[in-house]
C-alpha cells in the first residue's frame, strides 16, 4: 500500500486515552505532527464542549475519533455527525473512527458521520473488542491491583484485544492507502473468559487475582458507590451486560488483514504490562 508521504499535520482526539496516547506516539515517530487532543494540555479538545473541535480540526489532514465516553451514549450521533460537516469543511483528508463490536447504537453513529463528511473524506471504522488493557490501565485496574474485581460478565468468553494491536491498525488506516470505506473488526487470536482472565492476570503480577461475577443491578449500585451519578451508572453497567452477553464471543481476522500478522495474545499482553518497569 502507498503511504501519505505529503501529510503533516493530525489531529488524535482523547489522545491521553488508552488508544489515543499509543496513536499519538506512534504518529510522531513516524515523523507526522500530532495535535493531542484531550481537555488539558496539548490541543484543547472536548468531545463535551464543541467549539473545540473546529480550532483543532482546522488546518489538520487527518484525524483520529475516538469518542468518550462510548459511542452507545446519548448525543454520540449528533456528535460525531457535528465533528464530521467540520472535518469536511475544514479539508481533512482522512478520518479514522474508532467503534465498538457488536453495539447497534455505535453504527448508528458510524453512519452518521459517514454522511457527514460526504464524499471528500474518506473514512475507515475500527470496531474494538473489549481491551486487555481495561485490566490494567482501565476501569478494573484497582480491584486486579487489590486482588478481586467485579463485572457483571457471568461466565461469557470474550475475544479481549490489545490496545497496541488497535493503535497499530488505526496508524494503518491513517497513513496507507486501501482503506477508505473500510470497516476493520479487531479482536485477540482467542476467546478468555473473565475467570480465565483473573487466572492469567494473577500469574502475570505474582499473586492472586479472583474474579466476581455480579448482576447488572450491582455493578450499577457499585459504580454509583464510587461517586458516579446513578443515571450515568446504570447506563454504563448496562452497556456491559448487553455487550458481554455472548454475542461477541467469536474472534476476527482484523489486525491479520490489516498488518500482515497475528494478535497478541491475552496472556502475553498482561505479561508485557506487568513487567519490570511496565508500570502496571
Amino acid at each position: 500500500m502507498t503511504r501519505i508521504t505529503d501529510v503533516k499535520t493530525v489531529l488524535v482526539t482523547a489522545a491521553t486515552g488508552k488508544t489515543g496516547r499509543r496513536v499519538a506516539e506512534r504518529l510522531a515517530a513516524r515523523g507526522f505532527a500530532v495535535r493531542a487532543g484531550s481537555r488539558s494540555g496539548g490541543t484543547l479538545f472536548d468531545w463535551e464542549r464543541p467549539e473545540t473541535w473546529g480550532p483543532a480540526l482546522e488546518g489538520a489532514e487527518l484525524a483520529y475519533a475516538a469518542y468518550y465516553p462510548d459511542l452507545a451514549a446519548p448525543g454520540a450521533v449528533e456528535a460525531l455527525a457535528g465533528f464530521g460537516r467540520l472535518a469536511a469543511g475544514a479539508g481533512v483528508r482522512r478520518v479514522v473512527l474508532l467503534s465498538g463490536r457488536g453495539e447497534p447504537e455505535a453504527a448508528r453513529v458510524e453512519e452518521a458521520l459517514r454522511v457527514a463528511v460526504g464524499s471528500g473524506v474518506e473514512l475507515a471504522v475500527v470496531r474494538a473488542a473489549f481491551f486487555v488493557q481495561n485490566f490494567t490501565e482501565g476501569a478494573l485496574a484497582q480491584g486486579v491491583a487489590a486482588g478481586e474485581f467485579t463485572f457483571p460478565a457471568g461466565s461469557v468468553a470474550e475475544p479481549f484485544v490489545d490496545a497496541d494491536d488497535v493503535a497499530d491498525v488505526v496508524v494503518a488506516a491513517l497513513t496507507e492507502d486501501g482503506h477508505a470505506g473500510a470497516v476493520h473488526e479487531v479482536s485477540g487470536p482467542r476467546l478468555v473468559t473473565f475467570a480465565q482472565a483473573a487466572e492469567e492476570l494473577g500469574a502475570a503480577a505474582g499473586r492472586d487475582v479472583r474474579y466476581v461475577p455480579v448482576s447488572e443491578e450491582r455493578y450499577a449500585a457499585e459504580l454509583a458507590g464510587y461517586g458516579l451519578p446513578e443515571p450515568q451508572a446504570a447506563w454504563l453497567a448496562g452497556l456491559f451486560a448487553s455487550l458481554l452477553d455472548g454475542h461477541n464471543a467469536s474472534v476476527t481476522d482484523g489486525v491479520r488483514r490489516v498488518l500482515g500478522r497475528e494478535p497478541r495474545d491475552f496472556a502475553d499482553a498482561v505479561k508485557a504490562a506487568f513487567a519490570p518497569g511496565a508500570g502496571a
